[in-house]
């Protein structure tokens, strides 16, 4: 799963973590489900990590909200081309 490798270079606690690793997996069935070709499984590792690191990098500013997080994640899939 690219979120846990990617959490590993990052320094965030416990907490965080699992607020982190419950958005991208809500944020990934959500986009699955929405029928994109990158959701397919031939693109689904690389927009997997695409999802992960924008999660992360807005996890850096402080956010820690999941919903928030979600949104994020997902707004930015939509703008992959």
């Amino acid at each position: 799963m690219p979120m846990i490798a990617l959490l590993q270079k990052e320094s965030f606690d416990p907490e965080a973590t699992h607020i982190l690793t419950a958005a991208f997996d809500k944020a990934w069935d959500t986009f699955k489900s929405s029928d994109s070709p990158l959701a397919q499984d031939t693109c689904a590792p690389s927009t997997r990590a695409l999802l992960a690191k924008q999660i992360i990098e807005r996890a850096k500013t402080g956010e820690r909200n999941i919903d928030r997080l979600v949104n994020d994640g997902l707004v930015y899939l939509k703008t992959v081309k």
